[in-house]
Formats: structure tokens, C-alpha cells, sequence
């Protein structure tokens, strides 16, 4: 019986992890959940699977949150980044499934490997914004850190049965998102509505708008790097509208090994938590005559500049990719907010690149040193540029 505690339960990546915990209840056990913003969400999850424990962000929630359990529920509720991070060291947890979004999921997940938990990770800013500190902990604590982005599971279940040195490079699949085949002045005119209707998957705002600029297959790069141990230069990435094949690995003699599935996160999530065993979940069979044509084509970078920018991120190393994923995160929301266009984000973050020196990164401290810097000056440049138009 696997006891875990989900950081992020209301988010697609949580409500699906609780729909795989729900049809197993014979191998997990819920024990904590945390959350953001959605208390009526929240609650409801509260009193379905009656965990030990649940956080919040604010103290403003937690009230909120008490008052709708009304007494119901023995859960206790706790709040802030305390708060977090003592759910996600919870003696009576032994498994974490990281999937707050964003860098404010990197310190909780960062303690739990330290408090010795087994990780489940959907948060890929944590290793965006420090690997080499994840990866070190990880071998110094002894835990189980296994992926949840489809990629990425993906590349794991390939990699299954052969030697890590055979390896000549990892190919990650790309849907290419909803703007694939616009041109640069149709990409000058989209909305945060239009950003947001991904063709295949069903995600959380941020990473859907991530995905349109492909900065989602950059950050998915970086990860690639620490969660395999890959050389920068063996990790490419392809176009692949259809979304059947998650990602490839290709060996030294030739062999391209690839996993195929329906484009649910379900199947990553159960993968996770079941590893490394293959378990019975409620999605229909693939139907490859349905398929039909699977289609493959490189990504053009002078028009999704976002993984150019997190390819040099990831060559220059240190601060960078931390640099990277703060302005990154601003530029979106901003996006989001209708404060810019869509092509203001990689612009805004490349400002920001260019504006920063790199520094070594050897503590969490560091880490969120460039994090907060990104986000100032992505802010302060922002401004800057909308002062100019209305002047």
C-alpha cells in the first residue's frame, strides 16, 4: 500500500492522479492534498478520500477551507509555503506526486526528497530550476524519482532493459499545438482564448499556453538532461500532430524504440506510482486503424522561438534555465492577463536572458535568487515596453 500526498490535487494532473488512486484502492492510500485557489474543489476532494492532512497557499484559504468541512472531516488544514512543505514531509506519506504548477512547486518537492520521500513528478520547473541540487538529493537520500509528463515516462519505459550507454540520443514528441501551421502575422493577432484550446490534451492554463509556444518542449528538454543523464546535444525534439507516440529512444545500432499510447495523463500517472509495472486503468485501447497516418516534422524555431531560447538556456547552464522559467512564467501570465501579445513572450524573455549574468548554482537559495530577479526585471521590462507604445 503506497500512502501519498498530492501537492497540486486540484489541477488536471491531480484530479486524474485521484482518479488512478481511486480505481486501486487496494495499492494507495491518500494521506494529504494540498492546493491553490479552488476550496470548493478542494473540500469535495477532502471529504471523498479523508486525508490525514490538507494545505493551502494562504491563510485566507484555510479559513475558506475549514468553513466548507464545517466540522465534517477530522483533516487538518494548514497553510503557506510551511505549510507545504510540511505536508510534503509527512511522516504517515511515503510516495509525493509533485503537481503544483510553476516554481512555487520546487521547495516542497526539493523537502521531500530530502525527508526521504519516493517522488512522482509532474512539476517540471523543479528540474528545470535545479536539477544537479534534485538529482544530488536524490542519490543522497536514496529515493525513487520517476516522471509523470507523458515525455518523459515515455522515455523511461524505452529506456527498460537496456544498458544507459547504448543510448545515441532520446527523441521527445511535440503535438506542435494549436498554432503549428499560422504564420508569424496570424501569430501577432492570438488570443489568450484561442492559446488555450489545445488540439489534444486537456491541461492546466500555464502549460497550455506553454505548449503554443513551445517553451513546454524546451522546459521538457532541460528535464530530459537531469532525469536521464543526457548530454544537452542527445536530446531532439519532433513535430508529431497525431500525439500517439509520447517519445523514442534510439540506440547505437540503429534501433528506435517508441511508446505509443492515447494522449492521457492518466497512463503516465499509474505508470508512476505503479512502476515498474503496467496496471489496469479505465482508458480505452489505442485503435491504431483510427490513426491511421502518423506524421513527423522538425520544429521551426525562427517562428517558436521560446525553444531556441530554452536550448541556449540549457547550454549556458548555472542561473539560465532558473532565468529562463521565472521570466517565462511572468511573460505568460501577462499573456493570459491580455497585457501582452503573443509573440511579446519569447521577446520579453529573451530581454531577460540578455540582461543577466550567470551564476553558479549550488543551494536552493541561489535557485530562487535568479527565479526572483527573472521575475523583477521580466516585469520592469514589460512596463518598459508599454510605456514606449503609449508614448
Amino acid at each position: 500500500m503506497k500512502r501519498i500526498a498530492i501537492l497540486g490535487s486540484t489541477g488536471s494532473i491531480g484530479r486524474s492522479s485521484l482518479k488512478v488512486i481511486e480505481a486501486h484502492p487496494e495499492a494507495y492510500q491518500v494521506k494529504a492534498l494540498a492546493a491553490g485557489k479552488n476550496m470548493d474543489l478542494l473540500a469535495e476532494q477532502v471529504r471523498k478520500f479523508k486525508p490525514l492532512e490538507a494545505a493551502v497557499f494562504g491563510h485566507e484559504e484555510a479559513e475558506s477551507l475549514k468553513k466548507r468541512l464545517d466540522g465534517g472531516v477530522k483533516t487538518r488544514v494548514v497553510s503557506g509555503t510551511e505549510g507545504l512543505i510540511h505536508l510534503a514531509t509527512l511522516e504517515e506519506a511515503d510516495t509525493v506526486i509533485s503537481a503544483i504548477t510553476g516554481a512555487a512547486g520546487l521547495v516542497p518537492t526539493y523537502a521531500a526528497i530530502k525527508a526521504g520521500k519516493n517522488i512522482a513528478l509532474a512539476n517540471k520547473e523543479t528540474m528545470v530550476m535545479a536539477g544537479p541540487l534534485v538529482i544530488e538529493q536524490v542519490k543522497r537520500r536514496g529515493v525513487v524519482l520517476l516522471p509523470v509528463d507523458s515525455e518523459h515516462s515515455a522515455i523511461l519505459q524505452c529506456l527498460q532493459g537496456h544498458a544507459r550507454d547504448d543510448v545515441r540520443r532520446v527523441i521527445l514528441t511535440a503535438s506542435g499545438g494549436p498554432f503549428r501551421d499560422f504564420s508569424r502575422e496570424e501569430m501577432e493577432k492570438v488570443t489568450p482564448e484561442q492559446a488555450l484550446k489545445h488540439p489534444n490534451w486537456n491541461m492546466g492554463p500555464k502549460i497550455t499556453v506553454d505548449s503554443a509556444t513551445l517553451m513546454n518542449k524546451g522546459l521538457e528538454l532541460i528535464e530530459a538532461k537531469w532525469l536521464f543523464g543526457l548530454d544537452i546535444h542527445q536530446i531532439h525534439i519532433l513535430i508529431h500532430p497525431q500525439s500517439v507516440i509520447h517519445s523514442m529512444v534510439e540506440y547505437k545500432d540503429g534501433s528506435i524504440i517508441a511508446q505509443m499510447g492515447i494522449p492521457d495523463m492518466i497512463t503516465p500517472i499509474s505508470y508512476a506510482l505503479s512502476y515498474p509495472r503496467h496496471v489496469n486503468t479505465t482508458l480505452p485501447a489505442l485503435d491504431l486503424e483510427r490513426v491511421g497516418t502518423l506524421g513527423f516534422m522538425k520544429p521551426d524555431t525562427k517562428k517558436f522561438r521560446c525553444l531556441d531560447l530554452a536550448l541556449k538556456a540549457a547550454e549556458t547552464g548555472g542561473s539560465m534555465p532558473a532565468v529562463l522559467n521565472g521570466a517565462n512564467e511572468v511573460a505568460v501570465e501577462l499573456f493570459l492577463q491580455g497585457r501582452i501579445g503573443f509573440l511579446q513572450i519569447p521577446s520579453l524573455i529573451e530581454k531577460t536572458m540578455k540582461a543577466h549574468t550567470p551564476f553558479v548554482i549550488d543551494s536552493l537559495e541561489k535557485v530562487m535568487e535568479a527565479d526572483a530577479w527573472a521575475r523583477q526585471r521580466t516585469a520592469a521590462f514589460a512596463e518598459t515596453d508599454r510605456g514606449s507604445h503609449r508614448g
